[in-house]
């Protein structure tokens, strides 16, 4: 129909979102980086973008549409897109907090067990037929460990409360304390890691914490603590971080983020004191079809002109 308003995706979205975004919008799949020069007739119509939470939404982008109202992104994270741009414009940006908190915290514990534990390494160690040779070395307990939050929003918080489960004690480094609650707050990343056996990093990224975890706060982890990151690639120095785990530097690491994902350094694929996944924090069914309601409500919601269920914080 005629009347749609125009939409650019930035990503390859799932049917469940591309369905009703083809009902309601008239759907430019990707046409930025198809064809330039049906993007350059297109581009004037465009009201509205949607994406992924890793999608880039640049200046540069933002300025070749000059009908833009709205960016949506089907994501808590929303680090590639250049907010002080849209904002110079007058265009919103939205994302989708909240609803993933439980599966990114889920897989959080997940990881810390699976690197205390060597739970991939066990599954290989049978797959492989050397158990009847020996049995593997002895892991590491997590039970009564003390765990150390890089971030307390929602998700860590939604961490801390699994992780008392264990018997876990938790303190936590932050922009600033929350007297509200009980962890033990620390000012520094580096101070955090000195009295931490798990260090959790679940801060947003963005340039305000790239490398914020060093090659300083790696040692002060040190030789027996273990570094799960659930956030963004960005916010870890992946080469200290890699040569920590070559050198003892520290025990192991869990990581579902990388620096330049999905492409991920063959010395970190090559180290037996890691477990890698694939950025599936809030991959499961459930999750991806309540943040993909979430990032067409917002659009429906500014295109009737009612208030948006999420916009980011900046655009509040």
């Amino acid at each position: 129909m005629a009347d749609k308003p125009d939409l650019l995706t930035v990503a390859r979205l799932a049917p469940f979102l591309m369905q009703p975004l083809q009902a309601a919008f008239t759907v430019h799949d990707r046409l930025h980086e198809e064809d330039a020069a049906a993007f350059k007739r297109i581009a004037p119509r465009i009201r509205a973008i949607c994406g992924s939470g890793e999608s880039k939404v640049s200046a540069e982008l933002i300025a070749k549409l000059p009908a833009l109202e709205i960016v949506s992104i089907m994501g808590v994270g929303y680090d590639g897109v250049d907010v002080a741009a849209a904002k110079a414009r007058g265009v919103l940006v939205t994302h989708t907090p909240d609803v993933l908190n439980d599966d990114v915290a889920d897989l959080a514990l997940a990881l810390m067990l699976s690197i205390a534990r060597r739970i991939p390494q066990a599954d290989q160690h049978v797959r492989q037929g050397r158990w009847p040779a020996g049995p593997m070395p002895l892991a590491r307990k997590m039970s009564g460990a003390r765990l150390g939050l890089v971030g307390m929003g929602r998700i860590g918080q939604a961490i801390a409360q699994r992780a008392l489960a264990f018997g876990m004690s938790i303190a936590y480094t932050a922009r600033s304390a929350k007297p509200a609650l009980p962890y033990a707050f620390h000012a520094t990343p580096r101070e955090l890691a000195a009295v931490s056996d798990f260090l959790v990093v679940i801060t947003p990224g963005g340039a305000a914490t790239r490398k914020l975890i060093d090659t300083g706060v790696l040692r002060a982890l040190g030789s027996q603590g273990y570094l799960i990151n659930v956030a963004r690639g960005s916010v870890v120095d992946e080469a200290a971080l890699i040569e920590a785990l070559q050198n003892s530097g520290i025990a192991g690491a869990a990581l579902d983020v990388f620096e330049n994902e999905p492409l991920v350094p063959e010395a970190l694929r090559a180290l037996d004191n890691v477990v890698l996944a694939p950025h599936i924090g809030s991959a499961t069914t459930q999750t991806r079809h309540a943040m993909a309601a979430r990032a067409f409500a917002n659009l429906e919601a500014h295109f009737a002109g009612h208030p948006l269920p999420s916009a980011v914080p900046e655009c509040r």
